[in-house]
């Protein structure tokens, strides 16, 4: 459903924004939008004045990464961040083996894709572990062996922390507190944090955190969703359009921006209800949005 001060085009459907109206940082998610194509997303994109994409792995490796780096440069677009690496808390040598070697695939993938920024989802816990503090180590232990790769080839890594909820299957890494001590460990061109309004609004020590991490260079990326109640079942699925849900999105940006952070500004959203729609509708109605509740 769209806000019902989003100004309407023909057939109710959400007007064009002007290119270049306020976007000049905005990024819209690949997973956004997931039912469009990415030749449909690209075109859309550069029809409405939007400068970039967050692209994930599965879609791009099935159209092919060198063909959808090909189609994202010749849009005009740039690639904001490549979604995802991570799932590095594996205890079992093997397995934790695997995982690096899908990592340093992802980096490889980022730089062909021209983007510098991957994006970590740390993992979760092992079967059968309790062991929070243990998973975390895994994690700072794996960075530590990927981000020498990556750095050789032009990509950071981008440390996402989620929210709790997420801690025992997702992501061990719950705030950017924790995000940022793993983070610390290595050089701020190697290795920084996302700062995701979905996962961090809730924390009370996250602003403090926000400007420790623009004070060592370390926001490397900056994705906004809202909150918004009900959570479905599953929950993963419920990051709610820009200015449904009770965050201060514009607040989260000034916070940032305050930080030192200038860079791009990604909308991520996971929502039934947005992709059961037309998704031209869907990337218009969140550019404007973006204009309405963040800027």
């Amino acid at each position: 459903m769209t806000d019902s001060t989003d100004p309407v085009g023909p057939h109710g459907a959400p007007a064009t924004p002007a290119a270049g109206r306020g976007l000049s940082r905005f990024s819209i998610n690949q997973m956004t939008v997931r039912q469009l194509t990415l030749p449909e997303l690209t075109e859309a994109c550069a029809r409405l004045g939007v400068p970039g994409v967050g692209l994930w792995r599965e879609p791009v490796q099935m159209y092919g990464v060198d063909a959808a780096a090909k189609l994202v440069r010749d849009a005009g677009l740039a690639v904001t961040t490549l979604c995802r690496g991570g799932f590095l808390t594996a205890a079992e040598p093997a397995a934790r083996g695997r995982a690096l070697d899908d990592n340093r695939a992802a980096v490889d993938e980022a730089a062909a894709l021209g983007t510098d920024t991957l994006v970590l989802v740390s993992g979760g816990l092992p079967p059968g572990s309790r062991d929070l503090p243990g998973a975390r180590e895994r994690i700072a232990e794996g960075v530590g062996v990927l981000a020498p790769y990556a750095r050789e080839r032009g990509v950071r890594l981008a440390i996402e922390p989620l929210h709790p909820m997420f801690a025992a299957d997702r992501c061990a890494v719950s705030t950017l507190g924790q995000a940022l001590d793993i983070a610390e460990r290595f050089p701020a061109g190697e290795v920084g944090v996302v700062v995701d309004t979905y996962h961090v609004w809730w924390d009370d020590r996250a602003p403090a955190d926000v400007a420790r991490a623009g004070a060592g260079g370390r926001i490397h990326s900056f994705q906004l969703a809202d909150w918004v109640t009900p959570l479905p079942a599953g929950v993963l699925n419920g990051r709610g359009q820009l200015g449904d849900g009770v965050i201060d999105l514009r607040a989260w940006r000034e916070r940032v921006d305050g930080a030192g952070y200038s860079g791009p500004v990604e909308v991520e959203l996971f929502n039934e209800g947005l992709w059961e729609r037309d998704g031209l509708e869907v990337l218009a109605e969140t550019a404007m949005r973006y204009v309405r509740h963040v800027l």
